[in-house]
């Protein structure tokens, strides 16, 4: 018979095989994965396919970081952002860098003439420039609105972002503060937008931005003022159905977002504006929220489109946001724009978004389709390529009709 001491040793080392063998079974896996559409990383830049909004890159097997993605289809400002993104092994320490740098080759580049110097002027004529850089790890910002005589607004903004305690400067006194930190100042009117600027006061301004104001702005160019005399001039303004072409040769605002592989944070934006828009007029790409929104924690997302409607939403923190509660990208976008869907049938706007880990998507609405570029990893073909997504189904507004 067996002493205690050898039955507990038997006892123990049954115990042990046991436990090999469960250990050896495979087990069935419950992590979520969320639905996704394939990365295009093999189709040409001209041939892009289109695809729904999805969840691009959560089933690419090669690795997500580092990568930037910006809106609209401006492949040589990403590329330069990509390129300036991989001086370091996973871009640690550029992405800064690489989002000031890519949205200044845009205002270098007049992109579709609404970045930069040359596109987009006001009722005077004059063309000014709105920016903005956000660090996702200190969640610092550095904005410039109406920026006049400087084409470097992105970069003006960084020295906002690195070299003072603000968030925005604006205006004549943004250009003293650039022209102060040695840019140099220069017209930002071209031959082409005076020429633009011209037609537009030939069809006697039309059209243009003011609403219940004397004379009649639907058939002149002003001086607007208030007609004190009508007895609905203080009531609450109802939405003009007039629709302004939001999108290729007015307003395409690049938004820019970088991460490296430590997962470090910035997005960035510039523009010129709308065109025609009443001197003065700041949209959102200048506003942290609203234009653009980093967080390490999270993700970032930039949005593009009609402004005015769209700052009103702050649809990038939304998205964040959104993010941070555990929605994908493409919930998290369409989320935000179905709340501005609510309220205006007619916008027509854009939203990108990232989570850290390099997972993205985008939603539109007012247009077919929206294409934008990424760079990241990829097994084969090229890092820098377009993507192409359809945009929500337009919405019909029911009008009431009072018995």
């Amino acid at each position: 018979m067996l002493s205690f001491r050898e039955r507990f040793f038997v006892m123990c080392f049954g115990l042990m095989c046991m436990g090999l063998m469960v250990s050896s079974v495979p087990m069935e896996s419950t992590t979520s994965v969320p639905i996704t559409s394939e990365i295009f990383s093999s189709v040409p830049l001209s041939a892009s396919p289109t695809k729904s909004n999805k969840d691009f890159g959560a089933d690419q097997e090669a690795p997500l970081l580092p990568m930037v993605i910006n809106t609209w289809n401006f492949t040589k400002a990403n590329s330069h952002a990509w390129r300036i993104l991989n001086r370091t092994p996973g871009g640690l320490g550029q992405t800064r860098n690489a989002v000031v740098e890519g949205c200044n080759r845009c205002e270098k580049l007049q992109c579709d003439l609404a970045v930069g110097l040359g596109g987009s002027p006001d009722e005077a004529g004059d063309t000014t420039l709105d920016a903005m850089i956000m660090d996702g790890a200190t969640m610092n910002v550095g904005a410039v609105a109406g920026l006049r005589y400087i084409n470097d607004a992105i970069r003006v903004a960084r020295v906002v972002l690195e070299h003072t305690k603000h968030s925005m400067l604006v205006g004549n006194a943004a250009t003293e503060f650039a022209q102060s930190f040695g840019f140099q100042g220069e017209s930002l009117k071209t031959t082409k937008s005076n020429e633009l600027w011209r037609k537009w006061i030939g069809k006697n301004c039309q059209p243009n931005f003011w609403n219940n104001v004397h004379p009649d702005p639907k058939a002149s160019c002003g001086p607007c003022k208030l007609n004190v005399t009508d007895n609905n001039s203080w009531k609450e303004d109802q939405q003009d159905a007039t629709e302004h072409n939001i999108g290729h040769e007015n307003h395409d605002t690049i938004g820019m977002i970088a991460i490296d592989v430590d997962k470090q944070i910035h997005a960035g934006t510039s523009t010129n504006g709308l065109t025609f828009k009443i001197p003065g007029r700041v949209g959102d790409t200048a506003f942290p929220g609203a234009g653009a929104y980093a967080d390490n924690e999270v993700g970032a997302a930039t949005a593009t489109g009609n402004g005015d409607v769209m700052m009103r939403f702050l649809p990038s923190l939304i998205a964040v946001e959104a993010m941070r509660s555990g929605k994908t990208p493409a919930e998290a976008t369409e989320l935000a724009i179905q709340r501005i869907i609510k309220h205006y049938k007619d916008f027509s706007g854009a939203l990108a978004a990232v989570n850290r880990r390099g997972e993205y998507a985008l939603s539109c609405y007012g247009w077919k389709e929206f294409s934008f570029v990424v760079s990241s990893p990829v097994k084969s073909g090229p890092n820098t390529r377009i993507e192409t997504v359809k945009c929500l189904p337009k919405v019909v507004q029911k009008v009431s009709q009072n018995n």
